[in-house]
């Protein structure tokens, strides 16, 4: 199970515009937590710790735990509202999460056995294209990371979401195409090289 990081939050006293303002003239930042077979809870979290996590990116499958008051929930962002002239935050919605929910998160992933790395030991470099997947997962079963063996890899190979056992109950969000997770790629020395014969034949043939 991945931990998750803790955002925490105040209950709001009052509904309306004017609770709203309120809490936005105090360096607050409106919102609610719904959802999970739970009453609606309005709450307020402070503006920059919520505009730090937006800059942070990915916030929309984030899995977080929301704190407020001492009481601790599983959520996952479904909204920000945003002031249409300077783009900053102003209201946010989180949905409450059951052990059953089915939400979207970016997974990060880990490389073993480099030393078993035959392109590796050639002084090949791996060159990681996706350092994150996005999977669909099951809100109690959330996996650390997604882990991919190096071994038997060679100079030019690349390793695809085809070529990764991911955890069970866990699928790609990306269905069209077997996309790339990371290749091997020559040391630049050996491209160097390659690219100085090609031109010596290709000047033969003159």
């Amino acid at each position: 199970m991945a931990d998750t990081a803790v955002l925490a939050a105040t209950t709001r006293s009052g509904t309306g515009k004017g609770a709203a303002r309120s809490a936005r003239r105090e360096g607050l930042v409106p919102g609610v937590i719904y959802g999970g077979g739970a009453d609606p809870v309005t709450i307020n979290v402070k503006y920059n710790e919520l505009l730090k996590r937006l800059k942070a990116g990915k916030f929309l499958s984030t899995l977080l735990t929301i704190d407020v008051d001492g009481t601790k929930s599983q959520v996952i962002c479904r909204a920000v509202q945003r002031d249409v002239v300077k783009d900053l935050p102003t209201h946010v919605d989180f949905l409450r999460l059951s052990p059953r929910s089915r939400i979207n998160l970016f997974i990060p992933v880990e490389f073993i056995d480099e030393e078993e790395c035959p392109g590796i030991k050639r002084g090949g470099v791996l060159t990681v294209v996706r350092p994150e997947v996005e999977l669909k997962v099951t809100a109690s079963d959330i996996p650390e990371k997604i882990v991919t063996s190096l071994k038997g890899v060679n100079v030019g190979d690349t390793i695809t979401i085809s070529s990764i056992d991911l955890p069970k109950g866990t699928r790609p969000m990306i269905t069209d195409r077997d996309f790339v997770i990371a290749n091997i790629s020559a040391p630049s020395g050996l491209r160097s090289s390659e690219s100085e014969e090609e031109g010596e034949e290709g000047g033969e043939e003159d």
